[in-house]
């Protein structure tokens, strides 16, 4: 999906009390339709997301994509987020938009157990609370924009790791917050797909660095001194591919240990064209952004989704499962030093 970047904001905001937000604001005089075809009248509608981390490639593409959305359906988006992967201020930021009275906001939380009482704060203030990349499921949301099935990565990973490993061998995964539930699913399925699909390979270790890159590559090089006859990384986040990848190469084991992730392309492109990393399996996350935004407006119009639901010319059939109140953008993509470059994030 192409993005615009002409729509633009600045937007500064305390950790510790309320401040005046400045958003980016555009108008369209021909708004989109939404999954039921009708229009979705968005003039007055100010959308808020407050992501794990501002500043990182991944987030920061998030919030073009929220942008390209509201230049073209003509609402207004807010995007901020903790400098460090920090469940309090996090949560600082949120009560903030809160306090400004926001008609919609989403959050891809640090700690979902501890975002659920803010949500029901906020949606007790009267504003549509859902999540985003991350889920709290244990919360009042109304919806979560979810990347890609859970089955579909954990999969995705599993097979593009066995490719480069030969069917076999010992892999650990270093992943990022113990306590995000999409990130956990994700490895169940890979245990669980590892055991019935690949039996000569073992996980031998799962461990957690945050959203620390440093902390990754540190965690994946004694990874490999315990476990000497380890030949496969999974980095399970966004900076944990890079960290992974990043002590390999530091360890001059390319070609001995294999490691793939759930790298941004820009970022993973370096270590893709080394062979450090094998491939990079994530999804379009400024379409991501934009799922979000085109959402957004639809639970301040209390629109109902749809089964499939048709957001713009790029994403027609997006699946909604009511049962779960998840909406999903698609399968994941794999990246590698082939199509990698063609991404500007």
């Amino acid at each position: 999906m192409t993005i615009s970047r002409t729509a633009t904001c600045t937007l500064t905001l305390g950790l510790t009390a309320a401040l005046a937000l400045a958003g980016c604001t555009t108008r369209d005089d021909n708004p989109d339709t939404g999954g039921n075809g009708e229009e979705t009248a968005a003039e007055d509608v100010t959308i808020a997301f407050v992501p794990k981390l501002q500043g990182i490639p991944y987030f920061e593409a998030m919030n073009t994509g929220g942008m390209q959305a509201a230049e073209e359906l003509g609402f207004e988006w807010l995007y901020q987020g903790p400098t460090t992967a920090d469940a309090a201020a996090q949560a600082d930021i949120v009560r903030s938009f809160i306090q400004q009275n926001v008609d919609v906001l989403f959050v891809a939380p640090n700690d979902p157990d501890s975002m659920a009482p803010l949500l029901q704060e906020a949606q007790d203030a009267g504003i549509h609370v859902a999540t985003t990349d991350t889920d709290a499921p244990n919360s009042v949301r109304e919806v979560f924009i979810s990347q890609a099935s859970v089955e579909g990565i954990g999969q995705q990973l599993t097979d593009s790791l066995m490719e480069a490993m030969g069917e076999s061998g010992e892999y650990a995964i270093v992943s990022c917050g113990e306590t995000a539930a999409n990130l956990n699913a994700w490895i169940e399925v890979q245990e669980e797909y590892t055991a019935s699909e690949y039996p000569e390979a073992e996980i031998v270790d799962i461990v957690y660095a945050g959203e620390d890159q440093a902390a990754a590559t540190q965690m994946a090089t004694d990874l490999m001194l315990a476990n000497p006859d380890l030949t496969g990384l999974v980095g399970e986040c966004t900076s944990s591919a890079p960290g992974v990848a990043q002590a390999v190469e530091d360890a001059g084991r390319v070609g001995e240990v294999f490691t793939v992730g759930l790298g941004t392309p820009q970022s993973m492109l370096p270590y893709l064209e080394t062979g450090s990393s094998s491939a990079s399996v994530l999804w379009d996350v400024e379409a991501l952004g934009y799922l979000t935004g085109w959402a957004g407006v639809q639970l301040e119009n209390e629109e109902e989704f749809e089964a499939t639901n048709s957001v713009n010319e790029d994403l027609t059939a997006v699946e909604y499962d009511a049962e779960t109140s998840v909406l999903l953008l698609g399968p994941p993509t794999v990246f590698t030093a082939d199509n990698a470059g063609d991404y500007d994030y």
